[in-house]
């Protein structure tokens, strides 16, 4: 059966070797992660000079590193001598450089090569040239978000107009704080499934009723298979008994203040591409 034989109330998915095809996937990281804005760290997590973390973006390692000026920086994980891996550890501090485990370039917090064996006696190596390699940073929302991109796409367009393309305006986002909230818990897991899956399962509630009974009886709209991202400006109402958006609908936590009344007792579901998704509760 095709995709033109399928009755009107179906609409056909991605075939099947887009979720298992080795190849397909190679091609996402090179044309969808290393091309476009990817959400790396949360800032909060790099407070002072020197703390960094490693992160995985496409099949590159990108570390992100808080300066001595107090900014945050990105750079490709390889050394400018022979590419061995700057960094080997997920998150850690410096004092004041990174040197690389194979011939000790030595880099400072802004990239620049500050020292080698033998560097004084090769005048010609420029130590701004054969520093570290930048990657694009922007910090908004309280985290960084990176691009390999030579030439980045619009992250006012990308990012911030994902935003405002769910909430109706960019600023609606703002009374949410999100950059001076506290993370109460990281929980981190490995799902067996193409990261397309992921997102698809996000961006839909038809399973609702069946997997998560507890969720439709705090927003009883997804009971009816609604996505709460199908309507701009529109967040998904709590149940009339609920008191706040927890497992059995009771009081969760006070909301936050910033949250005007048009956004109370709604809970919005926001997906940035690829692979954020932003949940807004009036709470948390």
């Amino acid at each position: 059966m095709t995709a033109t034989d399928l009755p009107a109330s179906l609409i056909s998915t991605l075939p099947g070797h887009y979720y298992t095809d080795p190849a397909v996937f190679a091609l996402e990281q090179s044309r969808v992660f290393e091309t476009m804005w990817f959400c790396a760290v949360r800032s909060a997590d790099l407070p002072t000079p020197g703390k960094f973390r490693k992160v995985q973006v496409g099949r590159e390692s990108v570390l992100v590193v808080r300066g001595r000026d107090g900014q945050l920086r990105a750079f490709l994980n390889i050394c400018r001598h022979r590419g061995a891996q700057i960094c080997t550890e997920d998150a850690g501090e410096v004092k004041r450089a990174f040197q690389c485990p194979y011939h000790a370039w030595t880099y400072d917090l802004a990239g620049k090569l500050v020292a080698a064996p033998n560097l004084t006696k090769m005048p010609d190596i420029d130590r701004v040239q054969y520093g570290l390699v930048p990657v694009a940073l922007r910090e908004w929302l309280g985290y960084a978000w990176v691009c390999l991109a030579e030439q980045p796409p619009s992250f006012e367009d990308d990012v911030m107009g994902a935003i405002a393309e769910r909430l109706g305006s960019r600023e609606s986002i703002d009374g949410y704080e999100l950059d001076a909230l506290t993370v109460g818990r990281r929980i981190t897991y490995d799902v067996q499934a193409n990261w397309k899956l992921i997102i698809e399962n996000f961006m839909e509630c038809y399973h609702c009723a069946t997997i998560h009974p507890e969720l439709t009886e705090v927003l009883p709209e997804f009971a009816d298979g609604y996505a709460a991202q199908f309507f701009v400006g529109h967040g998904a109402e709590f149940g009339a008994d609920v008191q706040g958006f927890t497992v059995d609908g009771g009081e969760g936590f006070d909301k936050l203040p910033g949250v005007d009344e048009d956004h109370d007792r709604r809970y919005y579901a926001i997906t940035v591409r690829p692979t954020v998704f932003v949940n807004l509760v009036p709470d948390h």
